[in-house]
C-alpha cells in the first residue's frame, strides 16, 4: 500500500510525533509513505507532496509544530483561489483531492486535525477517499477519545504560566485575570486552573456572574489573602449575555474570541477596588516539545492509524479509551463538541476547594 499524511488546522506539540510513527510502522510494512504539505493544499502546488521514509522523520519525536506545515482555512471545499483582479474566490476543489489521490495511487489518507480538518476527511470519505483520522488539538475538544494529544502539553504551558502570575499577584496585592484557549468549551482552563490553584475558573459550560466572582475575591481579602488568580477561558460566557469577541473577523469571516479577560478584569477592578490586571496566554499554549503523555499518545495514535488502515477500516478515527487506543467512526468524533460535564468530577473536586465558577 502507498500512504498519505497530511496536518490540518492550528498547530499542537505532538504532530511531529504522529508524522514519525505512522511512518516508521508503515516502512515496516514495506509501504510508501508521502506526505502533504500544508493540509491538502500541497496537492494543488509544485512540490507540495514528498517522499518520507525512516531518515525524514528521524529526531522529530520531540519537537513541535509539524514538519509538513499545516492550515486552517485550506478546506478543498471551500478553497480560496486568487483572482485575476487580484479578488480571492472560494472554491469547491474535493473531486481534485480524490482525482490527485488516484493518480498518486494512495490508498489511505491518514488526516491529522482537528474537529474541522476530520470533518472535511468524513466529506471527503463520502466522496470514496479511504480515510483514517488522527484526533489533534489542544482544545479536547473532540467526542470518541479521552484525550487529545497537545492537550496535556498546554496544559502544562498554562498551568506553569499561572504559577508565575502567583508570585506577582501577592507581592502588589492583585487581582490577575489570565485567558486560556480552548475555545467553546473549558478543558484548558478547568484543568490549568484547577492544577495552578486558581480562586475562580470560568469556562463556557457554566455561564458566570461577575459580582459571584467579586464575592470570592472579597472573602479573600477578609481573610487576610490579598491577592487572587481568575483563570478564564476565552469562550466564557456571562449569565445572559455572549462571549466576547474581537473587532478584527477571522480569516474567510466569522467572529473572532477574544477580550474575555479584559473585560472580567475591569468589571472585578470596578466591584472590588482592587488593582487588577489581565493576561492572554494565546498561542504560547500551542508551541514548544511535547510533554512526554503526548509524546506517547501521539506515536500511539500514528501507529495505530496504519493498523487501522492494513485491516482496511477507513472512515474511522483512533482514539483513546484508556488504557487502550481504539476505532470509532469519523462522525463520532465531530458530529458534536465534547463539552466540559458541569457535573463531572473535575468541577465536583475543584469546588469542593473552594474554587468559584461564578455561578
Amino acid at each position: 500500500m502507498r500512504i498519505a499524511i497530511n496536518t490540518g488546522g492550528g498547530d499542537a506539540p505532538g504532530l511531529n510525533a504522529v508524522i514519525r510513527a505512522a511512518v516508521v510502522t508503515a516502512r515496516r510494512k514495506g509501504w510508501d509513505v508521502v506526505g502533504i504539505r500544508r493540509g491538502y493544499g500541497g496537492l494543488f502546488k509544485a512540490g507540495g507532496v514528498v517522499s518520507l521514509d525512516e531518515r525524514s522523520v528521524r529526531g522529530i519525536t520531540h519537537i513541535g509544530g509539524t514538519i509538513l506545515g499545516t492550515s486552517n482555512r485550506g478546506s478543498p471545499f471551500s478553497f480560496p483561489v486568487e483572482q485575476p483582479d487580484g479578488s480571492v474566490r472560494m472554491v469547491d476543489r474535493s473531486d481534485e483531492v480524490i482525482d490527485r489521490m488516484k493518480e498518486l495511487e494512495i490508498g489511505c489518507l491518514i488526516a491529522v486535525g482537528g474537529d474541522g480538518s476530520l470533518r472535511i476527511a468524513r466529506e471527503l470519505a463520502a466522496k470514496g477517499l479511504n480515510v483514517i483520522g488522527v484526533p489533534k488539538t489542544i482544545d479536547n475538544d473532540l467526542e470518541g477519545t479521552l484525550f487529545t494529544f497537545g492537550f496535556h502539553t498546554a496544559v502544562q504551558t498554562a498551568t506553569d504560566a499561572i504559577d508565575k502570575l502567583h508570585s506577582t499577584a501577592e507581592a502588589h496585592q492583585r487581582v490577575m485575570v489570565v485567558e486560556l484557549m480552548g475555545r467553546h468549551t473549558g478543558w484548558i482552563a478547568l484543568f490549568a486552573g484547577y492544577a495552578a490553584t486558581a480562586d475562580a475558573i470560568l469556562i463556557p459550560e457554566i455561564p458566570y456572574d461577575v459580582a459571584r466572582v467579586a464575592d470570592k475575591i472579597r472573602s479573600r481579602w477578609a481573610r487576610g489573602r490579598e491577592f487572587a488568580i481568575v483563570v478564564v477561558a476565552e469562550g466564557a460566557i456571562p449569565a445572559g449575555g455572549e462571549a466576547s469577541y474581537l473587532d478584527k473577523p477571522a480569516l474567510g469571516g466569522g467572529l473572532r474570541l477574544g477580550g474575555a479577560a479584559k473585560r472580567i478584569a475591569r468589571r472585578i477592578e470596578e466591584l472590588t477596588g482592587h488593582e487588577t490586571r489581565s493576561l492572554v496566554l494565546g498561542h504560547l499554549q500551542r508551541g514548544g516539545r511535547p510533554i512526554a503523555f503526548d509524546r506517547i499518545l501521539a506515536l500511539r495514535f500514528g501507529t495505530a492509524a496504519v493498523e487501522l488502515a492494513e485491516q482496511g477500516r477507513f472512515g474511522c478515527m483512533v482514539a483513546l479509551d484508556a488504557p487502550a487506543v481504539r476505532a470509532v467512526p469519523l462522525g463520532a468524533a465531530v458530529d458534536s463538541l465534547k463539552r466540559v460535564p458541569v457535573d463531572g468530577d473535575m468541577v465536583l473536586a475543584s469546588r469542593a476547594l473552594g474554587i468559584s465558577f461564578g455561578d
